[in-house]
């Protein structure tokens, strides 16, 4: 096992990797919870194909893919709280106009280059092998915003994922928690796109808090855990992936194998929880 973990990380470039999904870890893992207490996770779906355009953009232009995943994020946030907003609409058809029509127009773009297959996957499902030193700095300035907005905020948005009704009644502007929380969303498909690409990264968010939700009550235990979650299956998947590819010679996908891992981590935090309800009825005073 101390092979498995250490072994592969001597070199340089998987060094590089892992800091870049131990922070993806934590950084979605943390924004994971509020999107799981407010079942959001189609929301994150949705951020997930609609920033698909920006990186095309970007990439046709010869620009920074963060920054181009950047601007449609954001665009994608307003859009999605201000027509989400409208009772006639509905969040649910907003999102499925959105992810429908920029996900179609980034394909679109991408299908106009000579590359058009090796793109697609690329932009899909991400290169987290060939982040370099840049890459991290940019997914460390976008986890120093994103964290410190969450700590805080962090009492109005637990309020408005437990009492929307509540908040509103204190004064606080539930629209514009919204919306912070889906920028926040966006931040994260953005510092992810690169390293897991805009498919995966749902995963990244929804699948360590759903664990970490079933085996913990409160919110901030439930948040140190699914950042470990994040972090330990980003690294447990990494590793596998290159001992196998490596080793064995059976090709395996290091955003994908990572996701796979989280998934094991989440049934097996499923099949505790059923033991952990039954250890904490037995010690509750009768």
């Amino acid at each position: 096992m101390t092979d498995l973990l250490i072994e592969p990380f001597r070199l340089p470039y998987m060094q590089r990797a892992l800091l870049e999904v131990l922070l993806l870890g934590v950084l979605a893992g943390a924004v994971g919870v509020f999107v799981v207490l407010r079942r959001l996770a189609f929301v994150s779906d949705a951020l997930t194909h609609t920033v698909f355009p920006g990186v095309v953009i970007a990439h046709l232009l010869d620009r920074s893919l963060l920054l181009g995943a950047l601007a449609f994020g954001v665009l994608t946030a307003v859009l999605l709280t201000a027509i989400g907003a409208n009772r006639r609409v509905g969040a649910d058809a907003t999102l499925a106009i959105l992810l429908t029509s920029f996900f179609s127009l980034g394909v679109v773009l991408v299908s106009r280059t000579s590359t058009y297959t090796a793109d697609l996957t690329v932009f899909l499902f991400g290169r987290v092998l060939a982040v370099d030193r840049a890459d991290l700095l940019q997914t460390l300035a976008l986890a120093a915003v994103v964290l410190g907005t969450l700590w805080a905020l962090r009492k109005e948005l637990v309020l408005r994922a437990f009492d929307p009704d509540g908040a509103a009644a204190m004064g606080y502007r539930t629209a514009l928690l919204d919306l912070v929380l889906n920028l926040l969303i966006a931040l994260v498909v953005v510092a992810a796109v690169k390293a897991v690409g805009t498919v995966l990264v749902v995963a990244l968010i929804v699948v360590p808090a759903a664990a970490a939700r079933l085996v913990a009550d409160r919110v901030a235990t439930t948040t140190v855990l699914s950042c470990l979650l994040g972090a330990l299956g980003g690294w447990v998947g990494l590793a596998v992936s290159y001992v196998v590819s490596v080793d064995h010679g059976v090709r395996l996908a290091a955003g994908a194998t990572i996701v796979v891992v989280l998934v094991v981590l989440f049934a097996l935090a499923a099949a505790a929880a059923p033991v952990r309800r039954r250890l904490t009825a037995r010690a509750a005073p009768r």
